[in-house]
């Protein structure tokens, strides 16, 4: 007998389905995309395959119980199939910082109340390519104390976002410094306190 090969034999090679336990995804804070970092167990990995377990939030927005989907990424990600692998977590908001605002410094007059100026104010870690912009027309400022001192600082209130991506963002206590200078008083002599006809008496 002679052994005559025709032509090479094809096969198929099918993914290898993939099991996962314990799987969890951690919060974030909003950073404009949907990546999610995820933990659990591939139960049938096949040893030494590069392989790493991925997560996927259901949108980029701010939420609370937002659909984690699975996913595979490595070398031999190719080679395997997840199944319907979800969990929940939360996206809460980015806090952004203001710059630019001042105060002004004023007499003593008795009171906290503060003039705050917002020409110059800008927000700043807004992420890139987001519409958000910062609402100063209902800003005030409030002194720490009514008393005289250098430095002070002044609570800024009556700020709002505004914009498409506003809702993913939120702003922190805001504060700026000035000054409250002493208030200078009048002293007046009391013509009562003369007799008729004699000038006012002069202070010493």
């Amino acid at each position: 007998y002679t052994l005559t090969i025709q032509s090479p034999a094809n096969a198929t090679i099918t993914k290898k389905a993939l099991s996962v336990t314990g799987f969890t995804a951690s919060d974030k804070v909003y950073d404009g995309n949907r990546t999610a970092t995820v933990a659990g167990t591939m139960t049938n990995k096949v040893s030494g395959d590069a392989l790493t377990l991925t997560g996927t939030f259901d949108t980029k927005n701010v939420g609370d119980g937002k659909t984690v989907t699975g996913g595979l990424s490595g070398d031999d990600a190719g080679n395997y199939s997840l199944g319907n692998t979800t969990t929940t977590a939360k996206i809460t908001p980015l806090a952004l910082s203001v710059t630019g605002f001042t105060a002004s410094d004023k007499v003593y007059d008795g009171t906290t109340a503060a003039t705050v100026k917002a020409g110059g104010a800008k927000l700043s870690n807004v992420i890139d390519g987001d519409k958000v912009n910062l609402e100063t027309k209902d800003a005030s400022g409030t002194f720490d104390t009514k008393n005289v001192g250098t430095g002070k600082k002044v609570s800024v209130t009556g700020l709002s976002l505004k914009g498409a991506d506003k809702d993913n963002y939120t702003l922190g206590n805001f504060s700026v410094t000035a000054d409250i200078t002493p208030a200078t008083l009048t002293i007046t002599s009391n013509p009562a306190s003369r007799s008729q006809g004699q000038a006012n008496p002069a202070f010493s």
